[in-house]
């Protein structure tokens, strides 16, 4: 009875309130994300409308994108103080015991074994989720500097790279909402409800099940082990200025992000005119008009070919357009 009732504390008031922030703007890029991508949908106009409009929703995606990244520049900080200062182990990094957990997970899962893995402070599940999101972070960051800068990265990459980091900017985003709807919740939410993140502790029964590695640590007095305060002290004074240093250099990178250009904010402001947008294709204009002195002919210079023609700088202009204004601009461009 006395196991049931103990609580284990899991996580600080300061890591719910960063996985509070994660989840927030987490939800807001992918739901502000997904409209963009799928903008022809009736949901999505709906939720565009309901947003402000296409504008509105990209400032939005944009503020959610500053936010989740500067909740990883301050992610950073924490683990790099705790391994660095306070020498904490480092239970997040994946290793042959996590393949061994996965696969003793499936075989108890199948009735080929009795007795579940006993697994650290972060099993293998988790530890999939929070590399998933690593690698996701890397990706969405680079293409999405790509799409917000359009014109600083053809200058350094062919123009080839536009559309293709707006496949790999969708898709990404398609897999990261699916993975966390499909893989996280059911694991965190429906297969038993985890209160940890909201309360901060596990009961007995839920450590024993999902981390009984970590509570026989617990029991032996071996869990959460740091360094002796003097040395914790020393390396503190070292690591503080470098973390400042750090924040300071991620801030201006992201300022430098977000200001760079405004190629992928600004759109063209809407003619007042409601009149549906038409494109014009140039044609060629014809030196001579036929006469009667010849008898219907056309006069030299002007072919049957060139009637339609388009102009080849013009149709350049037009590409280029294509290739890096953003969906309100090409909406109003006429």
């Amino acid at each position: 009875m006395a196991h049931a009732e103990k609580q284990y504390h899991r996580f600080s008031v300061a890591q719910r309130i960063e996985h509070l922030v994660l989840i927030l703007s987490f939800s807001t890029l992918g739901l502000t994300g997904l409209i963009q991508k799928y903008a022809q949908s009736g949901i999505s106009q709906a939720l565009i409308q309901f947003l402000g409009g296409i504008e509105s929703t990209r400032i939005i995606h944009r503020v959610a994108a500053v936010i989740f990244v500067l909740g990883a520049v301050y992610h950073f900080i924490v683990v790099g103080y705790k391994l660095f200062v306070e020498r904490r182990k480092a239970t997040m990094l994946p290793g042959i015991k996590d393949v061994k957990d996965g696969i003793g997970m499936i075989g108890y899962n199948v009735g080929l074994r009795k007795d579940r893995p006993r697994m650290g402070r972060y099993n293998f599940t988790e530890k999939v989720e929070y590399w998933a999101m690593m690698w996701g972070l890397v990706l969405m960051g680079l293409t999405g500097f790509m799409l917000w800068n359009p014109i600083a990265t053809t200058n350094i990459l062919p123009g080839q790279f536009i559309p293709a980091a707006k496949v790999a900017h969708g898709m990404e985003a398609v897999l990261a909402v699916l993975a966390i709807l499909i893989w996280h919740f059911y694991n965190v939410h429906i297969k038993k409800w985890n209160w940890s993140m909201i309360k901060g502790k596990l009961s007995h029964e839920e450590m024993e099940e999902e981390h009984a590695g970590e509570l026989d640590e617990i029991e032996r007095g071996e869990a959460g082990r740091i360094a002796p305060l003097a040395d914790i002290r020393k390396r503190r004074n070292i690591f503080i200025p470098l973390a400042v240093v750090f924040a300071l250099v991620c801030l201006f990178a992201i300022y430098q992000f977000v200001t760079y250009e405004e190629t992928a904010l600004t759109t063209i402001a809407p003619s007042a005119s409601e009149d549906a947008p038409v494109f014009s294709v140039p044609t060629a204009v014809p030196e001579a008009l036929p006469s009667s002195e010849s008898n219907g002919n056309v006069q030299p210079g002007f072919h049957d070919g060139d009637i339609g023609k388009v102009n080849p700088g013009n149709f350049r202009d037009d590409l280029s357009l294509l290739a890096i204004a953003p969906l309100g601009e090409l909406m109003t461009r006429v």
